[in-house]
C-alpha cells in the first residue's frame, strides 16, 4: 500500500529530498478533469470540461467566481478546493472593507499558495489535493495564475491542468503567439479547441459538459470592467458551434487536398 517509510506524512522529507504526500496530492489533480486557462492583452479566460459522477447526477462545477475581478477553475477534491474558495472570497471581502478597492491578483493567489504550504510543515495535517487556475483583472492588466498542491503558485501565459492535460498544452504551446492580440470570443475558442484536443474519440463539447469563464475589459484601452462571469448551458452553445464548424471546415479541406485525379 505504502511506497516506503517516508509517505506516511508531509513533513518528513526522503533521503532523495523528496516529499511523497505532496507528490501523491499533485497525483489527485491528475485525476481530476480538465481545465484551461488562457490570457490575451484584454481578457482572461478558464474553461473546463465538467463531470458527473453517474447518469441520475448533475454535473460538478468547475468554474467558481471569487470577487467581481477574480474566478478560478479547478482540477481535483471538489471539497478542498470549496475550502480555498472560501478563503479567497474572504480575502478579498476584507480588503474591500478596509481599503475600498479590489485585491490585486498577485497578492491573492500568495495568501492561498502560504496557506496551503503550512500544511506540508505541520504534523498531522495534509495538502491540499486541488489546483487551481485564478484569472482575474486588476490594475496592472489581465492575469492568468497556477496554484499547485505544494503551495507553489505561478503566472502563466495559458495552462492546463487536470486528466490529459498534456495534449492541450502541446495545442496551447503550438499557438502561443497568438493569444496577445485575441479578442473575447476569439480566446474562448482557442480555449475550446484546446479543450477539445483531450477528450477521448467518444466524447464531444455539449453546452452540458462544457463551462467558460470570462474576465476583461469592455473595450481596449479604457478601464470599464467586464466581470468575471461563468457561462454555462445555452450561453456557451454559441462557441461550441463556432468550434465544431471550423473543425468540419477544417477536415473538408484536408479531405479536398488528398484527392487524386485518375
Amino acid at each position: 500500500m505504502f511506497r516506503n517509510n517516508y509517505d506516511n506524512d508531509s513533513v518528513t522529507f526522503s533521503p532523495q529530498g523528496r516529499i511523497f504526500q505532496v507528490e501523491y496530492a499533485a497525483e489527485a489533480v491528475k485525476q481530476g478533469s480538465v481545465v484551461v486557462g488562457l490570457v490575451s492583452k484584454t481578457h482572461a479566460v478558464l474553461v473546463a470540461i465538467k463531470r458527473n459522477a453517474e447518469e441520475l447526477s448533475s454535473y460538478q462545477k468547475k468554474l467558481f467566481a471569487v470577487d467581481e475581478h477574480v474566478g478560478l477553475a479547478i482540477a481535483g477534491l471538489t471539497s478542498d478546493a470549496r475550502v480555498l474558495s472560501n478563503f479567497m472570497k474572504q480575502q478579498c471581502l476584507s480588503q474591500r472593507l478596509t481599503y475600498d478597492r479590489a485585491m490585486p491578483l498577485e497578492t491573492l493567489v500568495s495568501l492561498i499558495g502560504d496557506k496551503a504550504q503550512l500544511n506540508t510543515q505541520h504534523y498531522g495535517k495534509r495538502p491540499y489535493g486541488v489546483g487551481l487556475l485564478v484569472a482575474g483583472i486588476d490594475e496592472t492588466g489581465p492575469h492568468l495564475f497556477e496554484f499547485q498542491p505544494s503551495g507553489m503558485t505561478q503566472e502563466m501565459l495559458a495552462c492546463a491542468i487536470g486528466a490529459r492535460s498534456q495534449m492541450a498544452r502541446t495545442y496551447l504551446e503550438k499557438n502561443l503567439d497568438k493569444f496577445p492580440d485575441c479578442g473575447r470570443d476569439e480566446l474562448v475558442r482557442h480555449g475550446l479547441k484546446a479543450l477539445k484536443e483531450t477528450l477521448v474519440q467518444d466524447r464531444e463539447l455539449t453546452v452540458e459538459n462544457t463551462s467558460v469563464g470570462v474576465v476583461g475589459l469592455k473595450e481596449p484601452g479604457k478601464k470599464a470592467l467586464e466581470f468575471f462571469k461563468v457561462h454555462d448551458g445555452a450561453e456557451v452553445k454559441e462557441w461550441i458551434n463556432s468550434v465544431a464548424d471550423e473543425n468540419e471546415g477544417g477536415d473538408a479541406a484536408e479531405g479536398e487536398g488528398m484527392q487524386v485525379d485518375e
